[in-house]
């Protein structure tokens, strides 16, 4: 303002006494814009450009921790998730700790007609995953008033015969037949190298010659428990033969996909996961969104 009165000859008082007019007529808006706006505003349109999705990025650069950082992805996930939603769809849901911290900051919604299934099994070689995959859709389930449809089969299977055969109980048939329909899925991506490690990576799920079975086949991270290689590709992945959740090409049946991930050691993972057509819509924190373009 000091620089205007000096311009214009008037007082700072003058400037200051036009402006306030212009704003209440709104002939002025005055706005700040934090600093790296413009970056990530030039990084989000890049990422849709790529991968042919709805990027939202969220600024996490000042969080102090991981936990902070996730915490500040899953606010903006349920706001993208919270516009998605309409009455009468059906919502697929994942689990583990990005579902997790999505799960708590749903707002309550009670949309007439919302229907809520599981996208993967969860049960670990303790029989205790089960536990874990229903708090969090428990919490879906009390913000939209509404009871979701468990998988209650074990995440991987010891045999891909024991898949097979689960796969032809009624029970579970009925579930994914379910999932299938569903309009909207919302999913994480696992990595093996992250700060705050993928639920599913810990040794109650995974053994150390799943691990090696997994790098031998080239697998960066999976997508509903199901693994991929950089490419996106999750053919000849021995291990998904043992798997129970959707692989990308039956996830591409299902009109919006909502992927949600925290963390640039994340960035391998999510990078295969786009390549693949996993999601739709994507919600990243910045750290990592910059290591998929970098």
């Amino acid at each position: 303002m000091e620089s205007i009165a000096s311009r214009m000859g008037v007082s700072r008082s003058t400037v200051s006494r036009l402006l306030k007019i212009a704003r209440d007529e709104g002939v002025v808006e005055i706005s700040l814009r934090p600093p790296g706006a413009s970056r990530l505003v030039e990084t989000q349109e890049e990422l849709a450009r790529l991968y042919g999705v709805q990027v939202t990025v969220v600024p996490t650069r000042r969080a102090g921790t991981e936990q902070e950082r996730l915490r500040l992805v899953a606010q903006a996930g349920a706001r993208v998730l919270n516009d998605m939603m309409e009455p009468d769809i059906t919502v697929a849901f994942s689990w583990g700790t990005t579902l997790a911290a999505l799960a708590s900051e749903l707002e309550p919604r009670a949309l007439p007609g919302i229907k809520l299934v599981q996208l993967n099994g969860a049960i670990d070689s303790r029989g205790m995953g089960l536990t874990y995959a229903n708090e969090v859709l428990g919490a879906v389930e009390r913000a939209w008033a509404t009871h979701a449809r468990h998988l209650a089969i074990p995440t991987f299977f010891d045999h891909p015969e024991a898949k097979e055969a689960v796969s032809r109980e009624s029970f579970v048939r009925s579930v994914v037949e379910a999932r299938n329909r569903a309009t909207l899925s919302v999913f994480g991506v696992g990595s093996f190298e992250t700060a705050i490690p993928s639920h599913a990576y810990t040794t109650s799920y995974l053994t150390a010659e799943d691990r090696r079975y997994l790098l031998e086949d080239g697998a960066v991270g999976d997508v509903c428990t199901v693994f991929m290689r950089a490419d996106g590709s999750q053919d000849g992945i021995r291990m998904n033969r043992r798997a129970s959740g959707p692989t990308i090409a039956e996830l591409q049946r299902v009109p919006r996909r909502l992927m949600m991930a925290a963390g640039p050691q994340k960035a391998a993972a999510v990078r295969a996961a786009l390549r693949g057509g996993a999601a739709t819509d994507v919600v990243l924190d910045d750290a990592v969104a910059a290591a998929i373009i970098g």
